[in-house]
């Protein structure tokens, strides 16, 4: 084997991570988070999550990455550790997948479709498919299909330059030596723990493996404790991603780490105890990367079958590593959760952190409204702590805007599906009124509070008029932020007509005001007060208006506001304008 060899065997490594890295990519995008959304929601039962850690592993690839996830879910407090056991059972079940397709480059035979079934004959189709359909097609989700077809291509591509490279190899008496080598149990499992810690993907070294099986040279007493530390090697990228975390992060981390450990060791253990009474013979034989393939599988399903029962046993040694210090209070933990919920571990999965992001911006808008709906109730009896409660609230809604402003900047830097990205350009157009709405309800609390301390009150008439504007406002409030939560555009609609109806309550109750001045049923002072509340509700409206146009823009790709909100407010709009009707009468003033 010279130097060009080498490099050739190099090139073919790198191709491989490449396409495996890329296909990842793709199978993450194309899930688009719904994927880790059912597992989130889905894991109360343990062999439910055990069978989603093994289905979401399988189709993205990566037990790294799921386990990442689950640690991400549990500290944010999503998920509870007694979940997170099941999905990580599962999660090492469902990478075996990638050597089983892996193991078609071993297929031998003369016949069309074993033939065909070889990743020589039908990458490059795959590979053309692809790079068409990346150049033809527009639409996200053909890019995607696209890029998957492209990964796999290259992925075995680099496959069998890696095997075709290594075949010679076979018959070299120093790379024989130095496999036999790897034959003792404890330096084998070193050489898997070490080159799947480095890669942080035991499929990708399970893969390496099977490219070095088709030399010839690697006997099953080679693979089987490479195999091994394989498996252990592969919980790097959790203990990693769990560093600044808090407990329970780490305690999940922990448990995915002992469950490795514990059915590495037991395995070899019983193995090496039972061939030296029975003497395997296979051992000396040549492993094949249909063999991997099986022997993986088999030692992944045969660990979870056995641990299943004792599972809580995991979750105990996680406990007894970190003790819980009883310190966090409730609300510790609650104020603990709103701010984790935007893990950075997220963010490797952009679907999954888009979503958190909504979760979040719900969260927020709950709090807005909160707010404003306290301060609104000050004017009927005013009370200090209640008015505190305000001022709280609007200290953790600019919290929210500060937190998930820099989380979507983050996020805006990732592969976002043109759907995402407006989804996200959305989320931070919505975020900024949430925030105005809580500034909007201080101020309405801080004229409540001028009203208490210089013992000022309104006339009947107007305090009917404001109860009236009160209630409309309170309306648009409860529809804008159901619109946001469910994406409902039919109600998005409905928002657009309920603030003309405000705005001309603000213009009628001013007349009306101006008109008892006159009469000298009003004073110039709580005039000014009255102007205060009733421009605070008018601009919340504006707000209001703001969250329903982005959603109804989003769903015709269209974010030109000003533009959009003229043709749907035009006096052409026969429609808009019955419903604008309609509201007058129903918010009519005495």
């Amino acid at each position: 084997m010279d130097i060009f060899d080498v490099l050739t065997m190099i090139g073919g490594l790198a191709l491989f991570l490449y396409g495996m890295e890329v296909l990842g990519d793709g199978l993450k995008k194309a899930s688009g988070g719904k994927l880790e959304i059912i597992l989130e929601k889905l894991t109360s039962n343990k062999l439910s999550a055990i069978l989603l850690g093994a289905g979401v592993t399988a189709i993205i690839q990566s037990s790294s990455a799921t386990t990442v996830m689950v640690v991400g879910f549990v500290n944010s407090g999503i998920m509870k550790l007694s979940q997170a056991v099941g999905v990580i059972l599962g999660a090492n079940v469902g990478t075996t997948v990638t050597a089983w397709l892996l193991s078609l480059t071993g297929v031998e035979g003369s016949g069309l479709f074993l033939q065909f079934l070889k990743p020589s004959s039908f990458s490059p189709i795959l590979a053309f498919a692809g790079v068409i359909m990346l150049n033809m097609c527009k639409r996200d989700k053909h890019k995607v299909a696209a890029a998957i077809m492209i990964g796999f291509a290259v992925l075995m591509f680099g496959m069998e330059t890696m095997s075709s490279t290594v075949k010679p190899l076979a018959e070299n008496p120093d790379f024989i030596n130095m496999l036999l080598m790897f034959s003792n149990p404890v330096l084998g499992m070193l050489i898997g723990l070490v080159l799947t810690a480095i890669i942080q993907s035991s499929s990708a070294s399970v893969g390496i493996l099977q490219a070095l099986c088709v030399s010839g040279a690697v006997s099953y007493s080679t693979a089987i404790p490479i195999i091994m530390g394989q498996n252990v090697g592969d919980c790097v990228a959790a203990l990693i991603s769990s560093a600044g975390a808090g407990k329970q992060a780490k305690r999940a981390s922990l448990i995915n780490l002992y469950y490795k450990i514990i059915k590495a060791v037991a395995f070899m253990v019983i193995f090496y105890t039972l061939n030296g009474i029975f003497s395997f013979a296979f051992l000396g034989r040549p492993a094949s990367a249909l063999g991997v393939a099986a022997i993986h599988t088999a030692f992944n399903v045969a660990a979870v079958v056995i641990m299943y029962p004792f599972a809580w046993v995991l979750e105990k040694l996680a406990y007894l590593t970190i003790p819980e210090s009883g310190e966090e209070t409730q609300a510790a933990e609650l104020a603990r959760k709103e701010i984790q919920i935007l893990d950075s571990r997220f963010l490797a999965t952009p679907g999954l952190a888009l979503e958190q992001c909504k979760n979040a911006a719900v969260d927020m808008a709950e709090h807005a409204r909160d707010a404003l709906f306290l301060a609104m109730n000050l004017f009927d009896k005013f009370d200090n702590k209640e008015a505190e409660r305000v001022i709280e609230l609007e200290e953790l809604v600019d919290h929210y805007e500060d937190e998930l402003g820099s989380y979507l900047v983050k996020l805006s830097s990732k592969h976002l599906t043109e759907k995402d990205s407006q989804e996200l350009s959305v989320l931070l157009h919505c975020i900024g009124d949430f925030e105005r709405i809580s500034d909007h309800a201080i101020n309405i609390m801080e004229s409540a509070r001028e009203m208490e301390e210089k013992k000022l009150y309104f006339s009947k008439k107007a305090e009917e008029e404001l109860k009236i504007f009160t209630g409309a406002v309170r309306d648009i409030v409860n529809t804008s932020i159901l619109v946001f939560q469910e994406e409902d555009l039919n109600l998005a609609g409905m928002v657009e007509p309920m603030e003309e109806a405000i705005d001309y309550l603000n213009s009628e109750i001013k007349k009306r005001h101006i008109k008892r001045l006159r009469k000298g049923k009003c004073t110039i002072e709580m005039g000014f007060v009255l102007s205060d509340i009733t421009t605070n509700y008018e601009r919340v409206s504006d707000h209001c208006s703001n969250i329903a146009l982005c959603l109804l823009q989003l769903n015709e790709d269209n974010f030109e506001t000003h533009g959009y909100q003229i043709n749907l407010t035009s006096k052409e709009n026969v429609a808009f304008m019955a419903e604008v009707k309609r509201l007058r009468e129903h918010y009519e003033l005495p």
